[in-house]
This record gives C-alpha cells, sequence and structure tokens, in this order.
C-alpha cells in the first residue's frame, strides 16, 4: 500500500475526514505552541534569583481567568463534536436507491457479489457518482474492511450483517485490506477497490459471467429449504404469507415490537425462538448449521424481494401483524 491511497480523498466523505483531521492537527498545535511558550515564560520570569514578583493575582482577576479558559476549552470541544458528529451521522443512513453489493470476508479474502449475480473475490468494482451500500459478514472470525482513500472502515462480525454505503467521486484503483488481526495471513488480506464511470461500470457487469441476482438464488433456495412448504398460499401448515414483511413493525409474544431489518429476517432463519411473534406456535425449526452464511444472504435478500414486488403492485401486503420468516 503506497502513501497516495492515504493522501487522495476518492469521496466527498473523505474529504470532511480530511478536513476535520487537519483542522485538529491545527488546534492541536496551536495548544501546544501557547503551552510551551507560557512555560519558556514561567521558566524564564520566574527563574530561580529573579527579583520578580511571585504574590497571587488579585480574586477577580483569578475568576475571570479560570472562567475564561474553561468556557474557551467547553466552546471548542462543543464544536468541534458537532462537526465530527454532523459528518458521521450522515454517513450512516445511505440512499434507498444505493446499489447494494454484499461483502463475505473468509480467512483470508474477501467475498463481493453485485445485485446481478456477479461474483468477484479480492476486487470490487463499482460506479462512481452512484450510492453503493455495502452488507457484510464474515464466515468464521472478526474482519474489518478498510477503504483508505474513502476514509472508511468497518467491523465485519460472524452471525451478523454490518453496513457501509458511500458515494466515490474519483475514478481509479484504491487499496481496500483488513484491519483487524484475523489470523496468520492477515496481512495478505488484502485487495482492489476499482471505481469506474457508471457507462464503463455498466459494461463491465454486462460482461460478467452471471446466474440468477441473488433473489431469485433466494427464492430457489426457499423451496429447496423447505419454506415455501409453510409460508406459501394455502400450506396446511398456519405460517404467514411473506410478502411486505421486510421494514414493517413486528408485534411479539412478550409484549415488545421489533422493525423487520436484516439482522430480525437473519435471526428468524436461525433463532426462530428468539422472537416469537405474538399470535403465532414457535414451531418452526432453527436453520442454523443448515444454511450457510452465503444462503442467508440470499434468503434475505428474496424475503426483501418480496416487499418491494409487493409494494410495486400497488397490493396490500398479505403479511399479518407479527408475521416471520
Amino acid at each position: 500500500m503506497t502513501l497516495d491511497q492515504f493522501v487522495t480523498a476518492a469521496s466527498d466523505y473523505a474529504r470532511d475526514v480530511d478536513r476535520l483531521f487537519w483542522l485538529l492537527v491545527v488546534i492541536s498545535g496551536l495548544i501546544t505552541l501557547l503551552v510551551t511558550a507560557l512555560v519558556a515564560i514561567f521558566v524564564i520570569r520566574y527563574r530561580r534569583g529573579s527579583t520578580v514578583h511571585r504574590g497571587e493575582l488579585p480574586p477577580a482577576l483569578k475568576h475571570e481567568v479560570e472562567i475564561g479558559w474553561t468556557a474557551a476549552t467547553l466552546f471548542l470541544f462543543l464544536f468541534i463534536f458537532w462537526w465530527a458528529d454532523t459528518a458521521h451521522l450522515e454517513a450512516l443512513t445511505p440512499p434507498a436507491d444505493a446499489l447494494e453489493v454484499h461483502v463475505v470476508g473468509k480467512q483470508w479474502m474477501w467475498r463481493f457479489q453485485h445485485p446481478n449475480g456477479a461474483r468477484e473475490i479480492d476486487t470490487l468494482h463499482v460506479p462512481a457518482q452512484t450510492p453503493v451500500r455495502l452488507a457484510m459478514t464474515s464466515e468464521d472470525v472478526i474482519h474489518d474492511l478498510y477503504l483508505p482513500a474513502l476514509r472508511l472502515k468497518q467491523d465485519i462480525l460472524p452471525g451478523r450483517t454490518t453496513f457501509l454505503w458511500f458515494t466515490a467521486n474519483k475514478t481509479g484503483t484504491f487499496w481496500l485490506t483488513c484491519a483487524e488481526f484475523c489470523g496468520t495471513d492477515h496481512s495478505r488480506m488484502g485487495g482492489k477497490l476499482v471505481i469506474m464511470p457508471p457507462e464503463d461500470y455498466a459494461r463491465w457487469s454486462a460482461a460478467q459471467p452471471q446466474g440468477d441476482d441473488l433473489a431469485h438464488q433466494g427464492e430457489a433456495l426457499f423451496r429447496t429449504l423447505g419454506c415455501s412448504g409453510c409460508h406459501a398460499p394455502g400450506a396446511s401448515v398456519r405460517a404467514p404469507d411473506l410478502h411486505g414483511v421486510y421494514g414493517r413493525l413486528v408485534h411479539l409474544a412478550d409484549g415488545r415490537t421489533v422493525k423487520a431489518d436484516e439482522a430480525y429476517l437473519r435471526d428468524s432463519i436461525l433463532l426462530p425462538r428468539k422472537d416469537v411473534v405474538a399470535g403465532f406456535e414457535p414451531i418452526m425449526p432453527s436453520f442454523a448449521g443448515v444454511a450457510t452464511e452465503g444462503d442467508l444472504i440470499k434468503l434475505v435478500a428474496y424475503l426483501k424481494s418480496l416487499g418491494s414486488a409487493t409494494t410495486e403492485r400497488g397490493a396490500q401486503p398479505g403479511v399479518q401483524p407479527g408475521a416471520r420468516p
């Protein structure tokens, strides 16, 4: 990894981070110079043997000095906190139309899968000027995806899905790496981030070997695992239709209400007794050890697509309140 990977800013967010960094450097430098100068002045002025007055300051002046430097420090801290907080909070919520790429970390490689089914290992192609959302999980230990040119990094945890998003505005090939020690070959767990003009990305994507997209792969897996035997309309087992489940508020048997996001759908597949839905018996079996991380990504993508399809048709969702997969 070369130094230019840390100097080049490939997104507006990266430039915001750089501005905040240099502001902190300047403020820290000024404070250091001020403290150093005061120490030097006091050492010289009040050195041993000097005849300078060493009495206390008048009480009123002493209080003004204490109140002044305390207030200045407080306002400076609040300003820096506001600036940093504003930049980072905006970076937490991706646009609804962001291109979603699934990332799986595994000792010692990165696997990327695009919405159209195209797959990559240790190289991620993305379009510039387009919001990109990375949905990430790990197959083994904790990893950390670090994108220096975008000033982004995020832990990737086994058994959970974490997210990053960005809108790159500079094309080129940049470095990506794992920033969390993950085993003996941790230092080799790197790859390339290729940011392309949107039209070039479209041509690259169309030229890749592709199967079904994630949602269609998830639909096939949904049937293979037998989920459709309970959740399909007309099934003999009392289980809800899953159209529209993603993003809904789910009422649980213990009185809680949760939102059916990616984490909830994942837990519903692996830990069906964790959040039992009001009005349904906890009869769904666990698929822990049966569904791999890749399978979970496909199943969640399929369940999310059901919600989108229902909305597009303008029909009323067929899921009862509190329904779960």
